[in-house]
């Protein structure tokens, strides 16, 4: 068996933006071949990274071309990993279970990059990609830092919070808190925060009714209890998705807190 995050094929992809390349890249995580969405800019130079953790389960939430294109146009290499058992990929999803070696192994495949500045690495999340940069960062010694933006931090709290996701959590987790509260414990990375050292950058509108505000509210209170390095832009009259040109502006603000991350 090939090392983990080691690059099995690469093709190219359609890139919505003349300005940067996309590739969709396989590689193996924990013995089986995940895919996922490399973009780079088409000039030359050497970049930072960004392990984009995307949100969703399954087909919902899929990696979005443009907006890998949008974050590496800000002078980034990006890699999105489609998570195990997507767009052709092996294995199961599990909903931050055995699935986050795909992100871990992310990394990985972002260092072979020619174009990327190893020592700067940055990890962004959205929603449920929020639990999976939480335990890549906590994994791994190497992240430069943590963006959450509507990010999941405690998976017991989405089972009670959203009732349309709970048939999908017992039958991808095996229960429910209440029956197999162990799985969902080791799924919240809030228990194991103080193993992390990269700051954190918190970003939640507070209307969010998919991932309630209260999660940032408690990743916050974590990271200030071990002294911790963090940030929060909390938008009042926002929900989980923010208009286009909000957005946007985002996006280029929080890419520059990444590259004057020490």
């Amino acid at each position: 068996m090939a090392d983990n995050g080691s690059i099995i094929s690469k093709r190219i992809y359609p890139s919505p933006n003349p300005r940067v390349k996309l590739q969709e890249v396989t590689y193996w995580s924990g013995g089986v071949k995940v895919k996922g969405l490399l973009g780079e800019p088409i000039e030359e130079g050497q970049f930072e990274g960004i392990l984009y953790l995307r949100g969703g389960m399954q087909h919902v939430g899929m990696v979005r071309p443009a907006r890998i294109a949008q974050f590496a146009s800000q002078g980034f290499v990006v890699f999105a990993p489609y998570y195990r058992g997507n767009r052709g990929g092996e294995g199961r999803d599990e909903f931050a279970g055995a699935d986050r070696q795909d992100a871990v192994f992310g990394v990985d495949v972002l260092k072979q990059h020619p174009k990327l500045r190893k020592e700067r690495i940055h990890l962004y999340a959205f929603s449920r990609g929020g639990i999976m940069a939480l335990w890549t960062a906590i994994l791994r010694d190497d992240i430069t830092s943590v963006v959450t933006w509507a990010g999941i931090s405690d998976v017991v709290f989405t089972y009670n919070e959203r009732e349309d996701m709970r048939r999908m959590m017992k039958r991808v987790i095996g229960g429910t808190p209440n029956n197999l509260p162990e799985a969902y414990r080791e799924r919240t990375a809030l228990f194991r925060i103080k193993e992390m050292d990269a700051p954190v950058l918190i970003i939640h509108g507070m209307k969010d009714e998919n991932v309630a505000f209260e999660q940032a509210i408690m990743l916050e209170d974590a990271l200030r209890e071990q002294d911790m390095t963090y940030d929060t832009w909390y938008f009042p009259d926002y929900t989980h998705h923010f208009p286009a040109a909000e957005n946007a502006r985002v996006v280029r603000e929080l890419c520059e807190w990444m590259k004057q991350v020490e």
